[in-house]
């Protein structure tokens, strides 16, 4: 029997009414999805580097360092909006008690903090930290087996810890409960350090790195992949990462203790005083993403694909200061521009373990003299950064902004005549130099700049570039000619750069690889580490400065500028030499984010 017109119209009619309430579950579903993504803030960075590890104690690079720090937290850290700089507890309670004598420091440690929840723990719960987490922490620090490379740091420092290591140092066991005088859990929150001598930098050394604590469980869990697999006490926790991937994926602990937003703020940080109080971190998760080319870098950026970028070493940077059509194209997007001065110093190297470099004064000044660095600035940082004198960077004790350096300066005839007091009339029987450097476009570009300006005084130079971890490797093992590095501060003190021409420091660990040794310099140096009043270690580090401009270790370049830009949506950006696991402050303003998203290209 077939269906008459009117019921094929009521069929039509309910065929229509059942589509379009489909389309509306459909459209309520993706709004309600919409809606729950929205409400989630995920922060996306870049890394400019390669990893090396994730292991605090396996790290020395910038790059690592930065991630390291999102994960793990030490005793002490350096508040987030004070000027100039200071120390406040972290998982410490209180800044610690120190004895008469300088030697004794006492910490208490905060109540009830937990590592993040893992596997290596029973039943997957992160347990509360200790304070013998700290005493099993320094150990592996000191480790002879592990070779620490930042070893130095704590180098004839504490009592005990470098007998222990030297006992060690040959067997194939080592006893991680045999005491050690000077590193002590008196209970369970109560910890001790006993100096060997006075040393004001000690608390600056705690807030590093290479102390923050990690748990002896994850250790021995995860073994020799301890390094990509972090469990710290930090406001993040890793979700994914392997070495070989570009990308590295963190979201928030859920068991993170009750640290808030400072309310206290230098004048220019007072705007951020509206987050005082709120919980940290501010986001629900975090995506890293190892870009190391500036190319694709800037184009994500400039998507809207990564939230912050670092383009103080890019040639985008000068393109941001020059280019109005570019700059006008920011503003309309709302993008910040931060700048600071970063407190680092960049250098041609001198590998002085080759013997073409270690005795001969003459050839290093000659090559010093033929640097241009007026030039180099211009064209590589739009004549933003200091040209570097010696080795100390401005905004640091010792620091001398009249002194200038005689080698320091562009002459190429008086390069040419230092060039035959060396031996080498013209460049004559010289061997072509090489000189290794990074992958990255603009530091290849800057190693030619190099490499044109030795042609014209007669020297060859071959550029071989690396990627980071190979770079770091050549350098660890003496295995450059030369190389270009720069070097930013550990702390708040010149004693981190003066420290890198320290002869006994180059042994054992990983600096800039200048491999210098000099009898004068080490002594005035153990001198000046030693003295606790300010004002009269600055007098000698201005001494130790002068003579490590005279005796030419390296070929000074510049001290940068720090330039990143950051998303209009992206609130509370701040960025020093300092601030390790600085994004638990950042925060995501999805509205904002919203409606800025129609000037991005997906």
């Amino acid at each position: 029997m077939k269906p008459t017109l009117s019921t094929r119209r009521m069929m039509a009619y309910i065929g229509i009414v059942l589509f379009l309430l489909a389309l509306g579950v459909l459209w309520r579903y993706r709004k309600q999805k919409s809606g729950a993504i929205k409400s989630v803030k995920v922060l996306v960075t870049c890394n400019e580097g390669k990893i090396k590890s994730l292991d605090p104690i396996k790290a020395a690079d910038t790059y690592s360092c930065r991630e390291i720090s999102k994960v793990y937290e030490g005793l002490l850290e350096y508040h987030y909006l004070k000027k100039p700089y200071e120390l406040i507890p972290n998982l410490a309670e209180a800044m610690p008690t120190v004895s008469e004598d300088q030697l004794v420091y006492t910490f208490q440690l905060k109540k009830g903090v937990k590592f993040h929840d893992d596997p290596c723990f029973s039943g997957g719960k992160g347990r509360e930290l200790t304070a013998q987490d700290f005493v099993y922490s320094l150990k592996r620090f000191a480790d002879p087996k592990l070779q620490s490379p930042t070893f130095m740091l704590l180098d004839n420092k504490i009592q005990g810890l470098n007998e222990w290591r030297e006992k060690y140092k040959d067997t194939d066991a080592i006893d991680y409960t045999e005491d050690i005088a000077g590193v002590q859990a008196l209970d369970r929150y109560t910890l001790r350090f006993t100096l060997t001598t006075p040393d004001p930098q000690f608390l600056h050394i705690l807030a590093l790195f290479p102390c923050y604590v990690v748990a002896q469980e994850a250790v021995q869990y995860y073994g020799k992949d301890f390094g990509n697999h972090p469990v710290g006490t930090g406001p993040f926790m890793l979700k994914f990462y392997e070495p070989q991937h570009s990308k590295i994926t963190y979201y928030k602990n859920p068991t993170f203790r009750d640290k808030y937003f400072p309310s206290e703020a230098a004048d220019e940080y007072q705007h951020m005083l509206a987050y005082a109080g709120q919980k940290l971190p501010l986001v629900d998760s975090m995506i890293t993403h190892i870009i190391t080319e500036e190319h694709p870098k800037w184009l994500s950026f400039n998507k809207g694909n990564i939230d912050v970028i670092s383009i103080m070493a890019d040639r985008i940077s000068v393109e941001v200061k020059t280019n109005e059509a570019l700059a006008n194209s920011l503003k309309s997007k709302e993008v910040k521009v931060f700048e600071v001065p970063s407190v680092s110093t960049s250098f041609f190297v001198f590998n002085h373990t080759h013997p073409l470099f270690k005795n001969n004064l003459k050839l290093r000044q000659a090559m010093s003299l033929a640097f241009d660095r007026e030039r180099y600035n211009q064209l590589f940082n739009n004549n933003t950064a200091t040209l570097a004198q010696s080795i100390i960077p401005p905004g640091l004790p010792g620091y001398q902004a009249d002194y200038i350096n005689p080698y320091c300066v562009y002459d190429v005839q008086k390069a040419k005549q230092y060039l035959i007091e060396a031996g080498y009339p013209g460049g004559k029987e010289l061997p072509t130099i090489t000189l290794d450097a990074w992958t990255g476009t603009m530091q290849k570009q800057q190693a030619e700049f190099f490499q044109k300006c030795m042609q014209a005084i007669g020297i060859k130079v071959n550029v071989v570039c690396n990627n980071f971890p190979e770079l770091s490797k050549k350098i660890n093992n003496k295995a450059t000619m030369m190389h270009a590095i720069a070097w930013s501060a550990d702390y708040p003190d010149a004693i981190t750069f003066l420290g890198l021409l320290y002869g006994p420091y180059q042994k054992s660990s990983e600096g800039v690889g200048v491999n210098f040794d000099d009898p004068a310099f080490n002594k005035l140096f153990e001198q000046a580490a030693t003295i606790p009043d300010v004002s009269a270690r600055t007098v000698l580090y201005e001494q130790l400065n002068q003579m490590a401009a005279e005796k030419l270790p390296v070929i000074y370049m510049i001290h940068p500028l720090h330039i990143s830009l950051h998303q209009g949506w992206i609130k509370n950006y701040l960025w020093s030499d300092f601030h390790y696991g600085s994004e638990q402050y950042f925060d995501v303003d999805l509205e904002t984010k919203q409606a800025l998203s129609v000037h991005y290209a997906r």
